[in-house]
């Protein structure tokens, strides 16, 4: 693709990367077959090749950001399933993010728009008034079929449960069973934490099993997504930086062989710290070291030449692979294998490339999208007919979970379970195999 920026606006290093990635781009339109918005809807600029015209345009004129463009950009999830299918290579990420710190700093958005958004760039990443608002909107849930649009979507998502702070998400170290074979720092994060602290209770319990010692690091806390996809760079700069220092100090004092994460939403932004941080000097050196340092727990699972599992029931599971992880961390196959070596029968989801509509806020940003996509994700995981639904991030299990009768987990549930833990509370009403090993009831 052409460019015609001025050599000015290329001295700005971020207009010069947009450039780089504008000009990879071929217009050969392969994204569009795979884009959930452009598949939904058949709007070319509610395509990736449409809304890279329309960054281009914005970033060239360097003008504040129209409605329209905003509107497009806003559509976008960030399931990043064109840079999948892109044969140029262009790094649609990197340029979809400028596009949001530009539209964030320019756009005249309308007060209650940008209300919204500035209220849950404040929320979400901080656990104890995330808690507290979810228990007002549990309250309010029974009215949310009143409510239309963005509102009657928020009360809608309450969870039915909300469980209290985990004794697991406070700073402090979980030591090996047995001789250590590893040391990790694991990101407990932030919105997980309170919708469904049993992710991080087992993956701590399976780590620590294998031979794992676990830190949960003080200072450690939200990835920086949420903002981050909200083009609210500074803020997403000082969530980044927080856990950086907080990793590099165990870095520094007992060592670490790597950073888990179990979000993988989370696992792609922090694998993205290096690039984000490149620009400052204090940070660029220590930010891709922990870049480098982190991996999703099926990653580092795969790896550590797991014993056999205690149960093999044979149950059927439809693993349906994240965005943040099949697009953005490109990992796709560890989940599934380690499940199949644990004794599941996992089951492929159709049109497993297509996002399930949670994005992080998008579903409270744009519900109606959302809903959509939810419901066709859902129809195609029931065309299965599985037992179990299994995925790898937390977003994704709230999405889905909220629309059909089958229980759904974290794929670290059931291996944790598989390998000696307890049965997860999303299973627990199920009639379950008995264990090969006690002939016991699987359940106990």
């Amino acid at each position: 693709m052409q460019t015609n920026f001025t050599l000015a606006q290329l001295a700005d290093p971020d207009i010069a990367e947009a450039n780089k990635i504008l000009r990879a781009c071929v217009h050969c339109g392969f994204c569009t077959a795979t884009c959930p918005t452009y598949v939904l809807g058949g709007d070319e600029v509610d395509s990736p090749r449409g809304r890279i015209y329309l960054i281009k345009n914005m970033l060239e004129s360097d003008r504040p950001a129209g409605m329209q463009v905003v509107k497009h950009i806003d559509r976008c999830l960030s399931c990043l399933s064109c840079m999948t299918t892109c044969p140029s290579g262009v790094h649609y990420m990197h340029l979809v993010d400028h596009a949001r710190v530009h539209i964030e700093k320019t756009a005249a958005r309308p007060f209650m728009d940008r209300a919204l958004r500035a209220y849950l760039a404040w929320l979400v990443p901080r656990p104890f008034f995330f808690r507290l608002a979810l228990m007002g909107a549990w309250l309010a849930r029974p009215f949310a079929s009143i409510f239309s649009g963005r509102l009657g979507a928020i009360l809608s998502q309450a969870p039915k449960r909300i469980a209290m702070t985990a004794s697991a998400d406070k700073p402090q170290v979980f030591s090996a069973q047995g001789p250590r074979r590893a040391r990790v720092a694991l990101m407990n994060g932030c919105a997980q934490q309170v919708l469904a602290p049993e992710i991080n209770e087992a993956t701590i319990r399976l780590l620590t099993r294998l031979g794992v010692e676990v830190a949960i690091s003080d200072g450690a806390g939200c990835c920086g997504a949420v903002v981050h996809h909200m083009g609210k760079e500074a803020p997403a700069h000082g969530f980044a930086k927080a856990n950086i220092a907080a990793w590099a100090r165990e870095l520094e004092g007992e060592g670490l062989d790597a950073v888990i994460i179990n979000t993988s939403g989370c696992g792609t932004t922090v694998k993205d710290y290096g690039f984000m941080l490149r620009e400052e000097p204090d940070w660029a050196e220590r930010a891709k070291k922990i870049a480098a340092l982190t991996k999703d727990v099926s990653e580092f699972l795969s790896d550590l030449d797991l014993p056999a599992p205690v149960r093999r029931g044979g149950l059927s599971v439809a693993y349906q692979s994240p965005c943040s992880m099949q697009h953005g961390q490109k990992i796709a196959r560890a989940p599934q294998d380690l499940l199949t070596a644990a004794g599941f029968a996992v089951r492929e989801v159709p049109e497993g490339h297509l996002c399930c509509g949670s994005a992080g806020t998008y579903n409270l940003l744009q519900p109606e999208i959302a809903t959509r996509l939810r419901d066709r994700k859902v129809a195609n995981i029931e065309s299965l007919k599985p037992e179990i639904i299994a995925s790898g991030n937390v977003g994704c299990i709230k999405q889905i979970a909220g629309a059909t009768g089958i229980p759904m987990v974290h794929s670290i549930e059931l291996l944790d379970w598989a390998h000696g833990g307890p049965v997860p509370k999303a299973l627990e009403n199920m009639r379950l195999p008995a264990s090969p090993r006690t002939g016991a009831h699987a359940a106990e």
